[in-house]
């Protein structure tokens, strides 16, 4: 009973504002604005309401992380790594060039804008994988600020609007083959949603192709937490030696002194920081188990159908929640340059997606 007093208003809440974004997101063609960007959206619209309300703060809170999690552990019964033979050697080839120029070139323009690495790493994840559900997975193993992940969300929804009006046009423009179309739409478009309106906005073959692709890409998504799981938690590590010394200065004893006093403890907590949990949290794992079973036929198709509605609706769920705990002003602090580093980095994972397939001969 105190459970449900606890964390009901605010799950009823959520659940409320999560079925609301999906109605209004089925009106639209193709869901180009998916469930989860309006969910985000009236969630900040409503923040200075509901941060006023005690009761619902819990559940909110909950949601934001436990549900989250629940939701990514799902997601992985309708990826198969059997999806990575089925799309062809070109895809991959492919990708691993938009994936390099995404976080590469999201690194770069991080260190010129001066940025957090948190969001852009986030926005770079966005844009490089698949739009909102990359920065779903990666902002829990970094402990992301929920208003960077509103931030990251938005921008690369700003510039997914532009692709699925652009996109069509260019392809024919160029004359590009339904394949080669289906394929560049598929590395280059970032959301899911916008990977179906911009690729059946071409052709019924280039959009089946395109979805093909884009769920391939998705699997990116396992080495990228993993390894941002590993950087998050040799900052942590630094940070915490770092407050060591500072400890150690204000008492008047050098870094090595403090160290040998307290047993080497910050060796310790460094060696602790980067261990096998920090790395694979255990919601990872069991989206890795998921993906496993998946691939190896253990999860039948209709299965999986209900699961990846499930999911959906739980990520949607969770990204109302994530707004109604982020209020715009915070947002709008980060200013310009993030947003300025979503569209420069789309841009980049485009034109690099389009000249690699020049290059193979795949237009």
């Amino acid at each position: 009973m105190n459970s449900i007093k606890t964390y009901g208003a605010g799950l009823a809440l959520t659940a409320v504002l999560g079925i609301f974004a999906t109605y209004i997101s089925d009106f639209i063609p193709y869901h180009l604005i998916s469930a989860g960007v309006f969910a985000l959206l009236i969630g900040m619209a409503f923040n200075p309401l509901v941060v006023r309300a005690s009761m619902l703060r819990t559940g909110i809170g909950f949601v934001s992380k436990q549900v989250l999690r629940l939701a990514i552990i799902l997601m992985g019964a309708t990826l198969s790594f059997t999806q990575v033979l089925e799309v062809g050697r070109f895809s991959l080839f492919v990708m691993c060039f938009t994936l390099a120029t995404a976080f590469g070139g999201g690194y770069l323009l991080g260190k010129v804008f001066k940025m957090d690495w948190k969001l852009s790493g986030l926005i770079s994840a966005g844009t490089g994988i698949c739009g909102g559900s990359a920065i779903a997975a990666i902002a829990p193993v970094i402990d992301a600020p929920d208003k960077d992940i509103a931030y990251a969300i938005s921008a690369t929804f700003l510039f997914d609007i532009l692709m699925v009006i652009l996109f069509p046009i260019a392809g024919r423009y160029f004359g590009m083959s339904d394949m080669g179309y289906g394929l560049w739409a598929g590395t280059a478009v970032n959301d899911t949603s916008s990977v179906v309106a911009a690729g059946y906005a071409f052709s019924d073959a280039a959009g089946a192709y395109s979805v093909i692709v884009k769920l391939t890409r998705t699997l990116s998504i396992i080495p990228t937490v993993m390894v941002f799981s590993f950087i998050n938690a040799r900052c942590n590590a630094k940070a915490e030696i770092s407050d060591m010394q500072v400890v150690a200065e204000a008492t008047g004893t050098d870094g090595p002194t403090a160290m040998a006093d307290t047993g080497g403890i910050g060796e310790n907590r460094k060696r602790k920081a980067i261990g096998l949990r920090k790395i694979f949290p255990y919601f990872i794992l069991l989206f890795l188990l998921m993906v496993a079973l998946k691939s190896m036929g253990l999860v039948p198709a209709s299965a999986s159908g209900t699961i990846s509605s499930i999911s959906k609706f739980l990520m949607v769920m969770a990204l109302g929640a994530i707004g109604l705990k982020t209020n715009f002003k915070e947002v709008a602090t980060s200013g310009w340059k993030p947003m300025l580093h979503g569209f420069l980095i789309s841009a980049l994972v485009v034109v690099v997606a389009f000249l690699v397939q020049m290059m193979l001969g795949q237009m």
